[in-house]
């Protein structure tokens, strides 16, 4: 058990602590910032139940790995390359935010509201869901940087499914509110999110 006191585990669990922490409060900062406070509710903060319940259980089968198969937490190369992945994620969704600014919301909307546009400059450029792209990555990073074998694929399919769901739906109303404009711009551009058209 004194291994969850190791440098090993004290590093890695507080990176992740921190990596959750710095999410959820830049995306709160960033929605007040550009929609304004009254506008902003803690569902933007992104905690749902399903989401703590998954950090649970990847923090349960941090522990439960670390006393019983120490050496699998070892591993500094892919345990660093999941920060990476973190750090990457991070940047490429906070990019997406601030580039489509009042047309970045947390929740699909399914009216289209006067301030609302086309974004396809900057990172859209590249992908037509970035910030779904960084959210993957950075899901994906928290459990590679973890060493967490069966949490990193679980995390990698649960977040790619949900994703592969919402981007349809999602895309519904965007062909609605910019029409052959929207068609045009996603023939050319991929999703950014890997077997999703």
């Amino acid at each position: 058990m004194t291994e969850i006191f190791s440098d090993t585990g004290f590093r890695q669990l507080t990176q992740m602590f921190l990596a959750i922490i710095f999410f959820h409060t830049s995306e709160y900062i960033l929605a007040v910032a550009i929609h304004g406070a009254s506008r902003v509710t803690l569902s933007s903060l992104l905690i749902s139940k399903h989401y703590a319940l998954a950090m649970l259980i990847s923090v349960l089968e941090y522990i439960t790995e670390i006393v019983f198969f120490p050496g699998l937490k070892q591993h500094w190369w892919i345990s660093n390359f999941g920060l990476i992945m973190i750090i990457l994620g991070e940047i490429i969704r906070k990019i997406a935010i601030i580039t489509a600014g009042r047309s970045f919301t947390h929740l699909i909307k399914i009216r289209r509201e006067e301030h609302h546009r086309l974004v396809t400059e900057g990172v859209y450029q590249i992908m037509r869901h970035p910030s779904y792209s960084g959210f993957l990555i950075w899901s994906v990073g928290t459990q590679v940087m973890l060493c967490n074998p069966i949490s990193a694929v679980a995390f990698a399919v649960v977040v790619w499914r949900f994703f592969a769901e919402r981007i349809p739906y999602e895309e519904h109303y965007l062909k609605q509110f910019f029409g052959r404009q929207y068609v045009e711009y996603a023939q050319r551009v991929p999703s950014g999110v890997p077997f999703v058209n």
